[in-house]
């Protein structure tokens, strides 16, 4: 069993287009992650990132990870040998790319290439939301807007922070001398929107949890992998799922995992699309209303509430912060 692999290109052909839109809606509906090839991100640009952020981490960030409290932590439970995992902690090396934030500096080429991939990376997510827009039966640009406090982003930079947020994570999961005693991520689902990760030709580890069973996500060189996020599931009213996902590590190979978060603005408030919950009853347009699953919310009280229970079931998430407001 394997996540679904869509070729993105023949969303312009129209002999094609409603095949792969159907594809897509499998992918969110079923499955919550899928794999796209030919998605208009150039090659020469993919290898140039992969180039910069190994680099980036042997100049900037191994000797660090190896002096780390984790990999303490880890050594001691290795001595001991009582059985015992290193709980709450992961074996990874991370760190965020955010406009107007400080980047690592001291990697030849790593800031333009990366400011060059994060523009690529944010048109495909607008992209994919406009897909899913399309499949929900929303108007154009519904998800997009939703992210920008209902206002549409009309790119004058007067955002006054209602403007959704686009993030980058750059981990890289090294060699492990205990992987049976250490998760490289916990299993958790993404708090935010639209996940896009740019993961490993060649080193797995990256589960996620099907029909009551961890699949991995097989690396296809040059992929984009797409995760729907919490805020997704909110506004599709279920229809659409966060999916659990962790990522295992083992004793060779040092993983990289470039993941950018289109999420919405900490301002923003989210809730089922109302579209989604009429639907025609009849030819005489009498209507009736679905259930409305999940409660209606500012997205930075979320994430309060996610940043203390990210780990733990997300069910309860969505109660919380209905307190919280």
């Amino acid at each position: 069993m394997a996540i679904p692999v869509i070729d993105f290109s023949k969303l312009n052909s129209g002999e094609s287009r409603a095949e792969t839109l159907a594809q897509i809606a499998n992918g969110c509906e079923e499955w919550g992650f899928f794999q796209l090839v030919n998605h208009g991100i150039s090659d020469v640009l993919l290898e140039r990132v992969k180039r910069v952020c190994e680099e980036c981490f042997k100049m900037e960030r191994e000797e660090k990870f190896y002096k780390s409290t984790a990999m303490n932590l880890l050594n001691e439970l290795g001595q001991k040998n009582n059985g015992d995992k290193l709980e709450d902690a992961d074996w990874e090396d991370v760190f965020t790319l955010m406009d107007g934030a400080e980047w690592p500096s001291n990697t030849p080429g790593f800031k333009e290439t990366m400011g060059e991939y994060r523009t690529e990376l944010k048109k495909l997510a607008e992209k994919i939301m406009e897909v899913m827009d399309e499949n929900l039966g929303l108007p154009k640009g519904n998800i997009k807007t939703a992210f920008n406090c209902g206002v549409e982003d009309n790119g004058n930079g007067n955002s006054n922070g209602n403007e959704a947020f686009f993030g980058t994570k750059v981990s890289h999961y090294p060699p492990c001398p205990h992987p049976e005693l250490v998760n490289g991520l916990r299993a958790h689902t993404d708090a935010g929107g639209v996940i896009l990760l740019f993961q490993d030709d060649n080193v797995g580890g990256l589960q996620i949890l099907k029909d009551g069973k961890w699949i991995d996500v097989q690396p296809i060189p040059n992929a984009i992998v797409i995760n729907t996020g919490d805020q997704i599931e909110v506004l599709s009213n279920g229809r659409y799922k966060s999916v659990w996902h962790r990522v295992l590590v083992g004793t060779s190979g040092n993983r990289r995992s470039i993941a950018s978060f289109y999420n919405p603005s900490l301002k923003a408030t989210i809730a089922p699309a109302p579209e989604l919950l009429l639907v025609e009853k009849s030819a005489d347009q009498d209507h009736k209303h679905l259930d409305q699953i999940y409660p209606k919310f500012v997205f930075g009280d979320y994430m309060s509430v996610y940043a203390k229970q990210k780990f733990l079931p997300k069910e309860p998430r969505f109660q919380a912060v209905v307190r919280a407001v």
